[in-house]
């Protein structure tokens, strides 16, 4: 009858049911699965980050190692597991609490041996690629195991089967850079001073040897494509790992502090970062100065981060570092690089009307700017769109050199420079090159002032289709601007800035590092072979710009 179930309809009924309820179940149960796995994966994380930190290990966990590695501890090859950045230790999860048991890691102080030698502090297996062993010049780790050894103070490898033929066996030089390196039986002495003076490290200092220059690497690892967090892991295997700081854990005054524990004047600083980075660090050593901490003042390289990079780019360390030399060859640039001066500066800010409030006050490396520069920095794009008039009168009233006030066009903005780079890579003082200009130099005590007539005149420049405006230069300038808002910046820190007086005074030297040669090792190698007295990097041409800044 109308409305009664066929046997037909019943078994269509349950069907559809069973067809709903293994959809429902395929499509739940993975769901369940991956919520269980992530709630397993984070506990987990969880439980290793808590572990880590407890650990004298430098532990960092990977899901996938990049060589063929091998477990320390139980010798089978491993895909994921961890590894020390300080002595290289690998091992699986079941293995990490054995391993941090058994293994010790690199002493970053401990007392020498009773003849004042060290000795090696010798790692098996997972050996670097391309090592070669000490004895029979034959390359290590080439077997589908763990074997061979390696030093983590020297980097000396050598086989298993010739570690009873190697030379000095239980005596470690510290290696290639020995000059570079604090030495752990250097920090066990100072700790146990009773009066900790810069004459009792000199005497200290002795005991590393001629040419101790330790070297101390500041890594921001937030600059570059995560290429700082990389680089402090390789600097803490060839170094003692506590010359190496991570600025977004420390700050460079704290970490700086250990420039006062070593002999004066010897202390050399590799700053891996941006500009920004550089001056952070340059602040930092001025504060030094301001404790009276003037004779344990280092000298400043850089290892360049990120884009830009002007200040690098002046000193002859490039505009950008993405691995392009290996690490070691960093160390040895640093080795050979001179010691330069350079000017900084003090940027004083005062707003107009504002008459109670300090004004502000910056620290400048670089250079200084107001108008279309400044507004680039600063993404001000789409107020300009606005406000299309924003730069279209004359927004400086007044500018002054030396106290002589300066007659200018209708400019649309004023560039101040102290290095010979600006805008990632222009030599904007120079222009297009087809005119005579005034030389400069990074410790003459004087900024170089020009103007531009547009971002269009600006964009010309860096491409040297145009001069800049060439106002002159000076040892103090002071800038009067109008009634509007404005961007202006200073080392590529931006900001809007309402009306008044800009004032920059000459503020104190530092001590940097020059690098006079772009050579890597494959350059020297190929240079010695064909040309057998070519000259060393010291003897490489020096820019004009840098001809009498030697400290």
């Amino acid at each position: 009858s109308v409305g009664e179930r066929t046997p037909l309809d019943e078994e269509i009924l349950s069907a559809e049911w069973t067809l709903l309820f293994w959809t429902s179940l395929a499509v739940i149960v993975p769901v369940i699965i991956t919520l269980w796995c992530s709630a397993q994966r984070s506990k987990r994380k969880t439980h290793m980050k808590d572990f880590f930190r407890k650990s004298k290990h430098g532990w960092h966990y990977t899901d996938l190692f990049n060589k063929p590695t091998y477990c320390c501890v139980c010798s089978q090859h491993i895909l994921q597991g961890a590894f020390c950045d300080c002595c290289g230790v690998c091992a699986d999860e079941q293995c990490l609490r054995p391993a941090d048991r058994s293994l010790p890691c690199k002493e970053i102080m401990a007392p020498s041996r009773p003849d004042g030698s060290m000795e090696h502090r010798w790692v098996r297996g997972n050996v670097p690629l391309a090592s070669y062993c000490a004895v029979c010049k034959q390359q290590c780790g080439t077997q589908p195991k763990l074997c061979d050894l390696r030093c983590v103070w020297c980097q000396t490898t050598v086989h298993d089967d010739c570690m009873d033929n190697l030379t000095d066996a239980h005596q470690c030089d510290l290696g290639e850079f020995h000059s570079l390196i604090i030495p752990p039986h250097y920090l066990y002495h100072v700790n146990k001073l009773r009066r900790r003076l810069p004459d009792e490290y000199s005497k200290l200092a002795f005991s590393c040897g001629s040419g101790w220059t330790p070297v101390l690497v500041l890594a921001n690892t937030r600059s570059g494509n995560n290429m700082g967090e990389v680089l402090l892991g390789e600097f803490r295997t060839l170094l003692n790992p506590v010359q190496v700081f991570d600025l977004s854990q420390l700050t460079p005054h704290k970490a700086l502090q250990l420039c006062t524990l070593l002999p004066p004047g010897k202390v050399r600083v590799l700053v891996c970062g941006g500009d920004g980075t550089v001056g952070w660090v340059l602040d930092a050593i001025d504060a030094m100065k301001l404790k009276g901490q003037d004779q344990f003042i280092p000298r400043v390289t850089i290892l360049p981060l990120g884009t830009g990079n002007d200040l690098s780019n002046t000193l002859g360390w490039g505009a950008g570092y993405a691995g392009e030399i290996p690490v070691e060859q960093v160390l040895r640039n640093v080795v050979d690089a001179e010691v330069v001066k350079m000017d900084r500066w003090k940027v004083q800010v005062a707003s107009k009307g504002l008459y109670f409030r300090k004004p502000k006050v910056l620290s400048m490396n670089n250079y200084f700017s107001v108008g279309p520069d400044a507004l680039m920095a600063l993404n001000f794009h789409a107020h300009r769109e606005k406000t299309p008039s924003f730069f279209s009168s004359r927004i400086i009233n007044k500018l002054e050199l030396d106290g002589e006030r300066v007659a200018l066009p209708s400019l649309e903005g004023i560039i101040v420079c102290n290095i010979g780079y600006w805008g990632g890579g222009c030599r904007l003082w120079e222009g297009m090159g087809d005119e005579p200009c005034p030389p400069t130099r990074l410790d003459d005590g004087l900024l170089e002032v020009v103007g531009v007539f547009g971002s269009f005149h600006c964009a010309q420049i860096q491409v040297k289709l145009a001069n800049p405006l060439r106002i002159g230069q000076a040892h103090t300038v002071r800038l009067v601007l109008k009634n509007s808002k404005m961007p202006m910046q200073v080392d590529g820190e931006p900001w809007a800035q309402g009306p008044c007086t800009i004032t920059i005074t000459h503020k104190t030297q530092a001590l940097m590092l020059y690098h006079s040669s772009e050579q890597t090792d494959d350059d020297d190698d190929e240079s010695s072979a064909s040309e057998p007295e070519s000259p060393t990097p010291h003897d490489s041409p020096r820019p004009p710009w840098l001809a009498s800044a030697r400290a």
